[in-house]
């Protein structure tokens, strides 16, 4: 084994089984060519599994089943790696996962601030839609999640109820995270921040 496949693998286990990546993911070990080169040398030894044009995984094993399709969330983040483009889970799924609403939607979606486009990686589908809110560098994943559950519902159904929901779900700050973005909402939605803002200040 080379020194450079045996820093990938290294890498790779220390993830852990389940991890989806890209030959982006290991260009600070070396150049791409070699990156490459140790990549298709741990894919002949079966160490990994190729899904998908650029995309691998560490595959998780099932006594019964054998090799495991990869969870539709890590896929999506080495989408996401591969293209340079930010991806989120959906409004309509943040709204489940933030007990919004109910409804648990069918397929697994993604808003993005790329193009709007589906992906077919190891069996499954992904849907990835043009995000209508701002994706945020510098807020966590739930700050990310309540703007797309506002655009998800739109002006009109977000009401004092879904104000103080949202709130009660961020701490301080996601709040500060929210606010510093407003700018950079339409207008509606940067009206419904201040007034998670303010909720969320008691």
């Amino acid at each position: 084994m080379t020194a450079m496949t045996d820093k990938i693998i290294k890498r790779v286990r220390g993830k852990g089984r389940g991890w989806v990546f890209t030959p982006k993911d290991f260009l600070d070990l070396g150049t791409r060519a070699s990156v490459d080169m140790a990549l298709t040398r741990l894919l002949n030894s079966g160490s990994i599994r190729r899904i998908g044009r650029g995309l691998y995984d560490y595959p998780m094993m099932h006594d019964k089943l054998g090799l495991l399709t990869p969870d539709a969330d890590m896929i999506v983040q080495a989408v996401a790696v591969q293209s340079g483009d930010k991806v989120i889970t959906s409004g309509a799924q943040a709204a489940n996962r933030l007990g919004i609403s109910t409804q648990v939607p069918a397929k697994s979606s993604y808003a993005t601030s790329g193009a709007s486009r589906s992906k077919k990686v190891a069996g499954r589908t992904i849907t990835l839609k043009r995000s209508r809110a701002p994706i945020l560098d510098d807020a966590s994943p739930q700050a990310n999640a309540v703007l797309q559950v506002l655009a998800h519902l739109g002006k009109i159904n977000v009401d004092s109820d879904i104000i103080r929901s949202l709130a009660s779900r961020l701490d301080a700050r996601d709040v500060k995270a929210l606010q510093k973005a407003r700018p950079q909402m339409a207008g509606w939605m940067s009206d419904a921040v201040l007034k998670i803002e303010i909720a969320s200040n008691g």
